[in-house]
This record gives structure tokens, sequence and C-alpha cells, in this order.
């Protein structure tokens, strides 16, 4: 399944060529998963997208991580 998340799949309504996917996924894995204001500004700015649709992704990729880990898709939230 992370084939499809470096793939740009599972993120939806969002269509990235490869060298985006590649900048956003090494940012999530090397830098941060929670990228503050600034950082999300740099990394948006380095790879051709909006502040809004690198946050998006942001979002995406974290719900997609924390599935993956065993965890509840939306960061704050408990499951009984």
């Amino acid at each position: 399944m992370a084939a499809d998340v470096g793939m740009g799949l599972g993120v939806k309504g969002m269509q990235l060529a490869e060298d985006q996917i590649k900048v956003l996924e090494e940012n999530f894995t090397k830098v941060t998963k929670h990228p503050d204001e600034t950082t999300l500004m740099l990394i948006a700015a380095e790879c051709g997208l909006s502040e809004e649709d690198t946050a998006k992704w942001f979002r995406l990729r974290n719900a997609l991580w924390r599935q993956a880990e065993g965890l509840p898709a939306e960061l704050g939230s408990v499951k009984d």
C-alpha cells in the first residue's frame, strides 16, 4: 500500500507529478509529518503547489500513515 501513496494514489482529488510526490514524501518521512506554516510554505514553493494543496496532502498522508500504524485516522481521536 505504501507504493500507492508514493504513486500519488489515495490522495483524493489531487493529480501530482512524480517529482512533486518525491518532494512531499521526502519531507513527510525525513523532516516532519506536521509542518508549521513556514515549513509548509517552503515545501509548497519547492514542489510548485499552493499552501492549501500542500496542507491538504499532508492531512491526507497523515491519515494514511496513522491507519497503517493502527491508529485512528484523525489526530486526537479516541476509539474504545
